[in-house]
Parts: structure tokens; C-alpha cells; sequence
């Protein structure tokens, strides 16, 4: 069902794009009250204005004077962080579909324009949605005519094991955001992929108002564009996300199998080849380091003096990975060992 694609060269500039792709569509349809945007706490999805007002984590929104106006946040999909640890994950799943519609209800469903969010939460923690989550969310989303935007920033070209997150998810974005896989960053290239029924609109309002206003100096550009050219040729020839969707729930249950049942280990969590551990200062009660212990970067370093690259995510104790789709089993294990070596020194 998409239709179209508009370049740019990062994520953070294909979001401003889809954005005012958003409020244009709105102003066509003759409904400009219609503007407001839910995305959601812990969601990623860029660092400049309106794109930083999107993002849910603190770090982005401090001493900036950010969220902007129109920016609503509602409850992330992180079933390991829920409030009341009795829910189980459907409950947890009808939760967050409570909170969204209550606060669509609050608003006013006639002033919001759009939900933007990730298939699997990235940076927030690389947070693999609960079952059922995305098909509960849409049918709010459809029930009271809202834009989904599917950020595939992270989860496009292979990251999950399927092409997209969106597919790998059964979700219907009417925007779809792609950047770093789309040319695995060896040149920036992004892009905003607009669906059929927003492209007629757009279509609409050209014919209306002229020619839409909206451009970036090297959308396109031709070097970039064959950078992704010749990645996403390689991702088919070298069979890379078949890859991905082999080693990685080898790789998760690598994690599960050296970490799992240390005494600080709350999560081991992944999807493909994205994959996260938590760690907490009582597993039993879910009691969380202190940030000024800085326990994920004391991790993250130790990792690093193993050999290993892994980051320590924002908001937390999390470390993060997400490895070369030609990773194999065998690499995959020895990051397993190297995260336990790690731990060990780190927490005992």
C-alpha cells in the first residue's frame, strides 16, 4: 500500500519530512485544527526540533526547551518496566491501549493528526513490542482516523529479520521513516516512503496550492543514493538478513545462556540481531542501579577492553547490541562469553 519515496539524508530530517507531510495532508483535507502528534516515552526518532520534541527520553528534551507544542508522549511498549508487575503481557498490552485512547479522548481525536513510532523500541532500550501490540494500537489508531508513522530507522533492511519491522509486525504505516540501513551509514541517505492514500492527497493539494514547499539541498544526492544501491544489492547476494534471522535467536539464547541467571541480570531481550540485557542492583524486586553508579558504561567500557562494541542505552543499565548482519554463531557466542567476563568484573 505505499506508494512513494522522498530522500533526505538522515533520520532526524525524514521525520521533520513526515511531519509536514502530516499537517499539509491535514490543511488539503480542510481539517487545520487536525496537527497534534503522540509518539511515545523511551521512543527514538531524532535530535533536532520537532524531531528531538518526539523523542521520549530526557537527555534529548533537557535544557532545550523541548517537547515543542502538538507533541503528546503516552506509554512505551516496555513490558519489563511496567508500573504494576502483576500485569501480564496482555494485560500490560490493554493497558497501553488505555492510555492512548484516554489521551486521544482528552485532546480531542479532532486535533490529533498522527502516532509515531518504532516497530521495536531502539535507543530506549531495544524493547521488542508485547504480542498483539501494534494490531491493538492501529485499531485505535483507525477508529478515530489517526496517521500511523513507522519509524524504521533502526528496524528497516534486515535488523529483525525481515525487511521491515512494519512486516515483521503485520503494521499498515501510512509514512514508513528509513535512514542507517538503507545504506548501512556508509553514506547518508534517509528517506520518507508515503503510502498511497496520503500520496493522492498530496496530489490533491499540488493541484490546489501548487507545487508543496519542502526541500533539503542534497536530497537524492547521486553518491549516496548509490551507496544504497550497492548495499542493498549486497544484503540480497551475500543472503544477509536470511543470516540474521539464524543467528539471532542463537545469539539471544547465547545471552540468555552465559548472563540469564546472574544476580543483576532483571532482562535478557531481542529480536534478529538486536538484542539488549538489563541490569538491576535486585533482581528479585526489580530494584534499579543509581544513574551515578553508571553501571551499563562500566559494562559497555569493559566490554570494549574485550573487544567487544556495545553501548550502554540512555535511561538505565541496558546494554545494547547490534551486530553485523554477517555476524555467525560463533561470533555470536564469544560476545555472549565476553558480556559474562565483563559482568563478572564489573558487579562479581
Amino acid at each position: 500500500h505505499m506508494s512513494k519515496v522522498y530522500f533526505g539524508l538522515s533520520g532526524s530530517d525524514a521525520n521533520e519530512t513526515n511531519i509536514k507531510l502530516v499537517w499539509y495532508y491535514n490543511n488539503v483535507l480542510g481539517r487545520p485544527e487536525k496537527k497534534k502528534i503522540i509518539s511515545r516515552w523511551r521512543g527514538y526518532h531524532g535530535s533536532g526540533l520537532m524531531t528531538g520534541s518526539l523523542t521520549g527520553l530526557d537527555l534529548f528534551h533537557q535544557k532545550f526547551d523541548l517537547p515543542l507544542q502538538n507533541v503528546l508522549h503516552t506509554e512505551a511498549p516496555y513490558f519489563y518496566r511496567r508500573a504494576d508487575m502483576d500485569m501480564n503481557e496482555q494485560q500490560f498490552v490493554e493497558h497501553c491501549v488505555n492510555e492512548l485512547e484516554k489521551l486521544i479522548l482528552r485532546e480531542g481525536a479532532d486535533t490529533i493528526a498522527a502516532f509515531i513510532g518504532e516497530p521495536a523500541l531502539g535507543t530506549g532500550g531495544l524493547v521488542p513490542p508485547p504480542q498483539g501490540y501494534w494490531q491493538a494500537i492501529q485499531a485505535v489508531l483507525n477508529k478515530y482516523d489517526i496517521l500511523l508513522i513507522a519509524d524504521e530507522v533502526v528496524t528497516g533492511f534486515g535488523r529483525l529479520g525481515s525487511m521491515f519491522g512494519s512486516d515483521h509486525y503485520d503494521m499498515q504505516p501510512d509514512l514508513i521513516t528509513i535512514a542507517k540501513g538503507l545504506t548501512s551509514a556508509y553514506a547518508p541517505l534517509s528517506g520518507s516512503i508515503v503510502s498511497d492514500k496520503m500520496w493522492k492527497i498530496l496530489e490533491q493539494g499540488n493541484d490546489q496550492y501548487g507545487p508543496i514547499g519542502h526541500g533539503w539541498t542534497y536530497s537524492a544526492h547521486p553518491i549516496s543514493a548509490a551507496a544504497g544501491v550497492a548495499n542493498l544489492k549486497l544484503l540480497d547476494d551475500l543472503n544477509l538478513i536470511q543470516n540474521v534471522k539464524e543467528v539471532g535467536p542463537h545469539f539471544k539464547s547465547a545471552l540468555i545462556d552465559a548472563v540469564g541467571d546472574h544476580m543483576n541480570v532483571g532482562e535478557v531481550r531481542g529480536e534478529g540481531l538486536m538484542c539488549a540485557v538489563e541490569l538491576v542492583a535486585d533482581k528479585a524486586d526489580r530494584k534499579f542501579f543509581e544513574a551515578d553508579q553508571k553501571i551499563g558504561y562500566q559494562v559497555a567500557a569493559a566490554l570494549l577492553s574485550h573487544g567487544v562494541i556495545a553501548r550502554a542505552m540512555p535511561q538505565g543499565d541496558i546494554i545494547g547490541f547490534a551486530p553485523p548482519f554477517c555476524i555467525s554463531k560463533a561470533q555470536a557466542e564469544e560476545v555472549a562469553e565476553k558480556l559474562a567476563q565483563s559482568i563478572k568484573e564489573v558487579l562479581g
